[in-house]
């Protein structure tokens, strides 16, 4: 399969926790982005958890999955998102993934089931 594949950050999170799921992380890393958004957002978790800010960010470069600036396009899409996802309580880390994917048209990787309800023109693969 060739087609491109966006990582949310509770993807990424799985794969370097070695969580369930990890494995269909690591089946789409060769295709695969990411929003800096989402970066920051498990540079933030880890961080959080009290892994030292560069070990933390060296597991992140560690899964070599290319990041993407989020971009004026990216805002605008993420922006008009918040009418669909609202409901959901989705956060602006979650729809700057899904701009991202949108923008791309892009499949999208997550472990959060609720994007499968959100009914966007995107693939929402939940991980597990």
């Amino acid at each position: 399969m060739d087609d491109l594949a966006v990582l949310d950050a509770s993807a990424l999170m799985a794969l370097i926790r070695g969580e369930p799921g990890a494995d269909t992380v690591i089946s789409c890393l060769s295709r695969a982005i990411i929003s800096a958004v989402n970066q920051a957002e498990v540079q933030t978790k880890l961080v959080s958890a009290g892994i030292d800010e560069a070990l933390a960010w060296w597991h992140i470069a560690e899964a070599r999955c290319p990041s993407v600036p989020f971009d004026e396009d990216q805002a605008r899409i993420a922006g008009a998102l918040v009418r669909v996802t609202r409901p959901y309580g989705l956060s602006l880390g979650d729809r700057a993934c899904l701009a991202l994917a949108i923008e791309r048209k892009a499949a999208v990787y997550t472990t959060d089931t609720v994007w499968k309800n959100l009914g966007l023109s995107i693939e929402v693969n939940v991980i597990r």
